[in-house]
C-alpha cells in the first residue's frame, strides 16, 4: 500500500473540514484533487515562462513552446506512443472522441456501415458514435454486458461478424470497475477490419497503460482525473491514421499555406491543433505524469485494487446493500445501492460526514437501465485514500440507513 498519510500532505485541499470532520474524498472518478508539484509548476510557467506557443521567434515564447513541447515528449513516453506526434492534446477524453468521430469518422463512415460500442460505455463514448451514424445513414451497434458486468465477448464476436467500420470500448469502466480485456478485444475488432477507439478515462490514472502493446487505433485521455489540471489530456493515435485525416477545427496553426480560396495543413499533431493551446494544461499535466511516475503505476494500481476490495468486502456486510461489477481484477470503482434509498439523498447524507462520494447514472444510462436502477452510489479511490476512508465511508452508510430506517 501506499504511504497514504505523507503523500495527503502534498493536496492542500486535503487539509479542509467538510461540515467539522476531516475531508474524506471519493469521488476520483470524476476527477482528482491536485498536488502541489501540480499547482507550483502551472504557477511557475505563468510567472517566468508565458507567452503564445510556436510562432514567437522571442526567448519567451521559446520557453513556453519548448515547456508545451516537453509535456508532449512526456505523454508520448508514459504510455508509450508510436512517436511523439503520435500525442495531441485536447481537453480532454471527451474532445479526443470528437475529434476521431468528427474527423475520422465523416471521412471513411459511409450509408450502410456500423459503428460498434458496449453498453458500458460512457455517453462520450455513445454520443458521437450516435450523432456521426445518423449524419452518415450508419447503424450503431452496442455490444451486450454479462451478468457480472463484464463485455460480452460472445455478443461482440457478433457485432464483428457485420465487419464493423470502427468499434469503440472503454478499458476501464466509469461506473463498474471493470478492467476489460482492451488488447484482445482490438485484435478481435482488427481481424474484423474494425478502427479501434479506446476510451482511457479511466484507466490512464490508475493502470500502466502501454497503447502500443494495446495495439488500438486511437486512446483518449483526460489529465484531470490523474492529478493535472481541468481541460488537459490527450488523443494519442497511430500517426498514419493522423496523416490522412482531414482537420478537426479550422484557425491559426492548423495551416501551412492559406489562399483566397483553399488552404494546406499543417503536419501533425499541429494540424488538429487549432488556435492558442492550453500550455498551463500541458505543463501542469507534465507535473502530474512526472508525480504518478515516482510512485509506480503498477504500485498505484495495487493500492486501488486493495481499498475497492475492502470496501466491497465492508459494505457487503451491510444488510440491503448490492454491489455492481465484477469482484475480481477490478479498477477502484465501487457503485452500490442501499435498499430504497435513493443515491441522491444517500450522498447528501455522507457528505455531513465529510465523505464526498457520486451519485446518479454516471453518464451512463443504458448501463444504468441493463442493471434495472435509475442511479447507483459511487465510491471512487485514488493515491491518498487509505482504509481508514473506507472505515468513514462505510460508517456513514451505516449511519444514512438507521436515518432512512434501513434495516441493519
Amino acid at each position: 500500500m501506499l504511504e497514504t498519510q505523507k503523500l495527503r500532505r502534498d493536496f492542500p485541499i486535503l487539509e479542509r473540514q467538510e461540515n467539522g470532520k476531516r475531508l474524506v474524498y471519493l469521488d476520483n472518478a470524476a476527477t482528482s484533487q491536485k498536488p502541489r508539484k501540480v499547482l507550483e509548476a502551472i504557477e511557475h510557467y505563468y510567472r517566468c515562462h508565458n507567452a503564445n506557443v510556436h510562432r514567437g521567434a522571442y526567448g519567451l515564447a521559446v520557453e513556453a513552446t519548448d515547456a508545451y513541447e516537453a509535456a508532449r515528449t512526456t505523454v508520448a513516453r508514459f504510455v508509450n506512443a508510436w512517436t511523439r506526434e503520435a500525442v495531441v492534446f485536447t481537453r480532454g477524453t471527451t474532445e479526443s472522441i470528437n475529434l476521431v468521430a468528427g474527423s475520422w469518422g465523416r471521412a471513411n463512415v459511409q450509408r450502410g456501415d456500423s459503428v460498434v460500442v458496449t453498453a458500458m460505455d460512457h455517453h462520450s463514448n455513445i454520443v458521437p458514435w450516435q450523432i456521426l451514424c445518423q449524419e452518415k445513414g450508419a447503424k450503431l451497434r452496442m455490444v451486450e454486458i454479462t451478468a457480472d458486468g463484464r463485455i460480452d465477448l460472445a455478443d461482440y464476436g457478433k457485432a464483428l461478424d457485420a465487419k464493423p467500420k470502427l468499434v469503440a470500448f472503454p478499458y476501464v469502466s466509469n461506473s463498474l470497475g471493470t478492467v476489460n480485456p482492451a488488447a484482445q478485444l482490438s485484435k478481435l475488432a482488427h481481424a474484423a477490419g474494425a478502427v479501434t477507439v479506446v476510451d482511457g478515462a479511466q484507466s490512464t490514472p490508475h493502470l500502466r497503460v502501454d497503447v502500443q502493446a494495446l495495439d488500438c487505433d486511437f486512446y483518449a485521455f483526460s489529465g484531470h482525473k490523474m492529478l493535472a489540471p481541468m481541460g488537459s489530456g490527450a488523443l494519442v493515435a497511430k500517426p498514419a491514421l493522423l496523416d490522412a485525416m482531414p482537420p478537426y477545427h479550422g484557425g491559426g496553426e492548423m495551416i501551412e499555406r492559406v489562399w483566397d480560396d483553399r488552404s494546406t495543413w499543417n503536419k501533425v499533431p499541429h494540424k488538429f491543433e487549432g488556435g492558442t493551446p492550453n500550455v498551463e494544461a500541458a505543463v501542469g499535466l507534465e507535473a502530474a505524469i512526472a508525480y504518478l511516475e515516482h510512485l509506480g503505476m503498477d504500485r498505484v494500481a495495487e493500492h486501488e485494487q486493495e481499498l475497492a476490495r475492502v470496501a466491497i468486502e465492508r459494505l457487503s456486510q451491510i444488510e440491503g446493500v448490492t454491489i455492481y461489477g465484477p469482484r475480481d481484477h477490478r479498477a477502484g470503482v465501487v457503485p452500490f445501492t442501499y435498499g430504497d434509498v435513493h443515491p441522491h439523498d444517500l450522498a447528501t447524507i455522507l457528505d455531513r460526514d465529510g465523505v464526498c462520494i457520486r451519485a446518479g447514472h454516471h453518464c451512463t444510462q443504458p448501463l444504468m437501465r441493463r442493471l434495472g436502477v435509475a442511479a447507483t452510489a459511487r465510491a471512487s479511490f485514488y493515491i491518498y485514500n487509505d482504509v481508514d476512508d473506507v472505515d468513514v465511508l462505510v460508517s456513514a452508510v451505516r449511519k444514512a440507513g438507521e436515518l432512512f430506517g434501513v434495516p441493519a
